[in-house]
């Protein structure tokens, strides 16, 4: 990172320093209070199945951290380097590994490797049976989103701008694709996105880029926002939240304030439409979910971007990005709320409070149950009913 890149990275981090995030999203002034619950009759019920605490959470570095489901359990790591894993179904602990490492992502599992990332910029692979280290590969910087394996290849970001593609059996490092930055950017970078031998990567100025995992050759590139304005705060274009894949397109949100549809082979835009979000979005079938930064939840049509619902009752409230769970729509909140909406209607179906502290990730949904991770590394898990 340049000293000029650094330096403003830190005036941004103390521009912030005393609002409240959840995701990657900006704070609100000390004046802008979050908006009020309203009152509203429940029709769905949620019930707490069970709260396991998985370790020390989080601290000021702010790793990122989230629960993932593998093979009937949910992994999850702390910032001392400790990693879990927790039965889904009891809440129970059944293997505890401690790295000591300073971990700033994952674990990112897949068969036989469970990967972890480093502040220092180091990737290492561990056994998912015994927490024993398979091999140590040492990149550029930081890593702050979760590798993918894809036919045998490990593909992992940094914050500087590349791409690696990593062997998953030793580590090698077999190819890296390198795109510059922007002076200024949000904290947080998407997480690659494979399909079909090939890997998507949303970058901090708003465009997307396609790259043939076997080798990381570029195979298109398209600008979904256009970075503007006088200053670099202005020109903030960041694709920080997950894309999605859905038959042969691609979906993405910017925090510019667009988010778009292209097409897999050749990147060209199928539409576009005026939702700016900082935390990603999520796809079910014809619906796309998302939140934009006045913390709005947006229900739009995935054919074309039309709007079918928007809802800013929960304004300056720290909402997450919005998950699909049966036929409706549930966020968290930063006070620990899971609010859950009617697909349909954008109605309030169901609140509950599932933890006092803020969460550290969008809500996972398996099924017909929510599972949420708070900073203090509490996991709960919440079952919908009729």
């Amino acid at each position: 990172m340049s000293l000029s890149r650094l330096l403003l990275t830190i005036a941004l981090l103390a521009f912030l320093s005393g609002c409240q995030t959840v995701g990657g999203w900006f704070s609100r002034d000390k004046e802008d209070a979050p908006a009020e619950l309203v009152d509203f009759t429940q029709t769905r019920s949620v019930e707490r199945l069970w709260t396991r605490n998985t370790g020390a959470g989080m601290n000021r570095s702010r790793p990122a951290f989230r629960p993932v489901a593998f093979q009937g359990n949910l992994w999850v790591a702390d910032h001392r380097g400790r990693i879990v894993a927790v039965d889904i179904d009891s809440g129970n602990i059944v293997r505890r590994f401690d790295t000591g490492l300073s971990l700033s992502a994952g674990p990112a599992m897949s068969p036989g490797l469970a990967l972890v990332a480093t502040f220092d910029g180091r990737l290492i692979a561990l056994d998912p049976g015994d927490g024993e280290s398979l091999w140590t590969a040492q990149l550029s910087s930081e890593v702050i989103s979760y590798p993918v394996v894809q036919d045998g290849i490990v593909v992992v970001r940094s914050i500087d701008g590349r791409t690696y593609g990593l062997d998953a059996n030793s580590g090698r490092r077999l190819w890296v694709h390198d795109r510059s930055v922007p002076v200024l950017t949000l904290r947080g970078n998407s997480d690659p996105l494979v399909r079909a031998g090939q890997v998507f990567i949303g970058y901090d100025d708003g465009a997307v880029a396609a790259l043939r995992v076997s080798d990381g050759s570029l195979l298109w590139e398209q600008r979904v926002s256009e970075p503007e304005g006088r200053t670099e705060l202005d020109r903030l274009a960041d694709i920080d939240g997950p894309m999605a894949i859905v038959g042969s397109e691609l979906y993405v949100a910017t925090y510019r304030g667009r988010t778009a549809s292209l097409a897999l082979d050749a990147g060209r835009i199928n539409w576009v439409t005026e939702l700016p979000s900082a935390s990603g979005l999520t796809v079910l079938r014809t619906q796309l979910a998302a939140t934009d930064r006045d913390d709005a939840v947006w229900l739009l049509d995935r054919r074309d971007g039309s709007t079918l619902w928007r809802d800013d009752r929960l304004a300056r409230r720290g909402v997450s990005r919005p998950m699909f769970i049966a036929d409706l729509v549930v966020v968290s909140d930063s006070q620990g709320f899971l609010h859950f909406y009617e697909a349909g209607s954008g109605e309030f179906a169901a609140r509950v409070r599932a933890s006092r502290n803020q969460p550290v990730a969008d809500p996972l949904v398996i099924g017909n149950e929510v599972f949420l991770l708070d900073e203090d590394g509490n996991l709960s898990a919440w079952r919908l009913s009729n």
